[in-house]
């Protein structure tokens, strides 16, 4: 029996104002070595906390850890851009707005 992979992630930011971590339930899919994740919206608050500061915290399941996320420019890398929102898609059965690439430390 195989073990399910989780829907979603738990992201950790830091608030750009407040200093407060942020914490939201988003999906994700893996690709490389990544995690990535698409916001909807490009001024979405967790989107301009990350653009403030890239530390992060990841939890997925039972696992936590520390990582370092950056916005993809698709203008430059058009073509991780589309695997990870074509991943996205084949997963969720949507793929579309900004994908924000977590690396872990």
């Amino acid at each position: 029996m195989s073990e399910q992979q989780p829907t979603f992630l738990y992201l950790s930011t830091t608030g750009r104002k407040s200093g407060l971590s942020r914490e939201i339930e988003i999906w994700f899919t893996r690709h490389g070595g990544c995690f990535y994740v698409i916001a909807e919206h490009n001024s979405s608050q967790w989107v301009r906390n990350i653009a403030a500061n890239p530390k992060v915290k990841v939890r997925i399941g039972d696992e936590t850890f520390s990582g370092s996320a950056r916005i993809l420019d698709p203008t430059s890398e058009p073509e991780l851009n589309a695997t990870v929102q074509q991943l996205s898609r084949t997963k969720y059965g949507w793929g579309e707005g900004l994908v924000v690439e977590i690396r872990r430390e």
